[in-house]
């Protein structure tokens, strides 16, 4: 049996919240521990019960789904939060890894592709709903998915630079190295920077 992955489900409509409990019973490797109904209560109880993962609403009244992440991402770092959502607008899907999201589904997605997306966030993979990839990349270059900062990081790994080397050169911090490191791991669903570069290399997004 497959290790067993805790979760924490947030979002303001109770009947959401009810399917997905239900839905997630089906899969017994996957434990709902809590839930919560806006992001503050969603911090607070993470806080606490530490889950594997957070499945995050991100439109709620007070704090939002997307402050909540970044609050989480920060001082809960082993905690992985999987954006749900019915809204499938690209700036939201990129302001989710921003705000340290590791995967983003489509609460109308069906429950294989939650679970696998539970699954692939809990161990520490990148994970972006199959639905939502024509919208994430529709009408853009493949090399936009990553910001100029982004690229520039990624070219300087090519080139052999550790994160140190990459601090001091762009004049910012190894902690914010690090951030940028993970936004591309995810965005590009590399497991390391080695395969990262690969794909970038490969998709041309650096020389």
């Amino acid at each position: 049996m497959a290790e067993e992955i805790t979760t924490l489900i947030v979002d303001d409509h109770e009947v959401v919240r009810e399917g997905l409990r239900l839905s997630l019973s089906r899969a017994p490797h996957i434990r709902v521990i809590g839930e919560a109904s806006d992001g503050a209560a969603a911090v607070e109880i993470a806080l606490r019960r530490k889950p594997d993962v957070v499945i995050m609403d991100v439109r709620m009244p007070g704090m939002d789904g997307l402050e909540a992440t970044r609050q989480l991402s920060e001082q809960l770092p082993d905690t992985k939060v999987l954006i749900f959502t019915a809204y499938s607008e690209r700036s939201l899907l990129g302001r989710g890894f921003e705000s340290g999201a590791r995967g983003y589904v489509l609460k109308e997605a069906p429950h294989s592709t939650l679970v696998r997306a539970i699954e692939k966030v809990a161990a520490g993979d990148g994970y972006v709903d199959p639905a939502l990839m024509p919208q994430f990349l529709a009408g853009r270059d493949q090399s936009e998915m990553l910001t100029p900062r982004e690229r520039e990081i990624l070219q300087l790994l090519a080139d052999g630079l550790s994160n140190g080397d990459v601090a001091e050169r762009l004049f910012i911090s190894q902690e914010t190295v690090k951030s940028h490191v993970r936004h591309i791991l995810t965005k590009l669903e590399a497991d390391t920077r080695t395969q990262a570069v690969a794909i970038a290399l490969r998709e041309a997004m650096i020389d």
